[in-house]
């Protein structure tokens, strides 16, 4: 009976012992907060039934043992035995679907959304499009290559930070319309509960509305290539206002880069500025296939140093690395880099490692390419 005492207390503490770090996040979404407390019922049905069958199994053991002179009985194909132990599951099952079907229902039903928001998974970076807004950017983590290579001490948030985080309100439900441009991803953020895969040519659909404020952070849930690890979502949730006025800058502040990237084309920039800039570049979105000394990947990531099509035809450098190639991890970099970057990223590779082609690429080489020319 003390056996069954105590695991009848410790079925009791279990709310109170809920919110630990082993146990699932309650969140910051009506949604996730369901899920939480469908989560416990199902724990406390499932804790209930292990303390009267285990409670029931060792009182048996104990008080009709053999020493006690205790005699086996003899019985077999008892109708009622058999109705009792259909029946009670049975219902129990019921009483855990409702409440789970209520919920799965609830969660897949993004209709009458204030706010659309695309998320496109790519190796290994997020693309986040806000629909009718005219914002989009790719959000890629922010955790210093020297952190993760364990040469300066790791920081709060390590492999849990981003450059540019997805920037949400907490007065509007938002749908999210959630797809891959290679592999298959997953944007899993627990607070909210949602965890959708991003399959490629498939578009998968999400929701959520944030009651509370702050920064929430997850990661891709999907074994996606060698820097899975790499590719955390970080999400700002901000008040209606602080919202409105995020997106307004955003606006602004893209709207000025285009306006930017127009009087670039005019100009003519040195093999020096070229040269540096594309070093920067090359080393924070392509070292990690082709490495930083140009020599790629065996059998993974082609080799940039003395490579015949870098050497030998411009054009199809200039093709691969703003559209990339079709069925290899080699992927587009057109709406990832603006102009100048692509120009200097692409001098670079022409010229670093002992290629030296002597071909300076510029902004209206960039455009030209992208027009066909």
């Amino acid at each position: 009976m003390k056996l069954i005492f105590l695991l009848l207390f410790l079925l009791i503490s279990l709310p109170m012992r809920a919110q630990t770090r082993f146990n699932m996040t309650e969140g910051v979404t009506d949604i996730s907060q369901e899920v939480y407390g469908l989560h416990m019922i199902i724990l406390i049905i499932c804790a209930v039934i292990g303390v009267v069958v285990f409670g029931v199994m060792f009182w048996a053991i104990i008080h009709h043992r053999k020493s006690k002179g205790a005699q086996a009985a003899q019985f077999h194909e008892s109708t009622k035995v058999e109705i009792i132990w259909t029946i009670i599951p049975f219902i129990i099952l019921i009483a855990m679907a409702i409440p789970a079907t209520r919920t799965l229902v609830a969660m897949e039903d993004a209709s009458e959304s204030d706010l659309t928001v695309q998320i496109t998974g790519s190796q290994w970076k997020w693309h986040y499009r806000y629909f009718d807004q005219g914002v989009e950017f790719y959000s890629r983590i922010g955790t210093l290559p020297e952190q993760i290579t364990g040469q300066v001490a790791k920081g709060e948030n390590y492999l849990l930070e981003v450059d540019y985080p997805l920037v949400l309100p907490t007065d509007r439900k938002v749908r999210f319309l959630i797809t891959s441009d290679d592999v298959i991803h997953s944007w899993w953020v627990p607070a909210f509960a949602v965890k959708k895969d991003a399959v490629p040519g498939f578009i998968n659909e999400s929701w959520t509305r944030i009651n509370d404020p702050g920064i929430y952070r997850g990661q891709c849930a999907e074994l996606c290539g060698k820097d899975h690890a790499f590719m955390p979502i970080v999400v700002d949730a901000r008040t209606g206002d602080e919202f409105d006025g995020w997106l307004a800058s955003a606006q602004e502040k893209q709207a000025q880069d285009k306006a930017d990237e127009q009087k670039l084309l005019a100009m003519e920039m040195s093999m020096d500025e070229l040269m540096q800039q594309g070093e920067q570049v090359y080393q924070r979105t392509c070292a990690a296939c082709h490495q930083a000394n140009g020599e790629g990947i065996s059998g993974a990531f082609p080799a940039l140093k003395g490579n015949e099509l870098i050497l030998k035809d411009k054009a199809a450098h200039l093709n691969i690395v703003l559209y990339g190639k079709t069925g290899t991890a080699m992927q587009s970099f057109n709406k990832q880099l603006s102009v100048q970057e692509l120009a200097a990223v692409i001098t670079y590779e022409r010229n670093a490692w002992g290629n030296d082609t002597k071909d300076v690429i510029q902004p209206s080489d960039i455009e030209q390419a992208r027009q066909g020319q």
